[in-house]
């Protein structure tokens, strides 16, 4: 499975991104789909996660800002980001895995940069 994450860029504070995951691969073997993100000197942080069922969880420091929505051939991830704040910036980046394989994949990030 391959990972490529899109959409990120400069935003000033109290905007809006829209950051894309598009997987290629076997697809098909794909069940948990998330977004971390890590800032520099930093862990790497759980931001959003949907399960094979469907179920979306979110960080509480993102909660009420960002929607997290999946495609429905489990080909695409979706992080709608709103009302962004200079502490969001990091770079995102798209996780998946599969329960059957034990295996995780990552994508290469997408820097997101807001300002204040």
């Amino acid at each position: 499975v391959q990972l490529v994450e899109s959409g990120g860029g400069l935003v000033q504070a109290g905007g809006s991104l829209r950051l894309s995951c598009t997987a290629s691969g076997s697809i098909f073997s794909i069940d948990n789909m998330r977004w971390y993100r890590q800032a520099p000197g930093k862990q790497r942080d759980l931001v959003a996660g949907i399960t094979s069922g469907g179920t979306i969880n979110y960080a509480d420091f993102v909660k009420g800002r960002f929607t997290l929505s999946r495609g429905n051939a489990k080909n695409a991830l979706y992080l709608q980001m709103n009302s962004l704040k200079p502490e969001d910036t990091a770079v995102y980046y798209c996780n998946a895995d599969s329960t059957n394989r034990g295996t995780s994949y990552w994508g290469q990030g997408t820097q997101v940069t807001v300002s204040s």
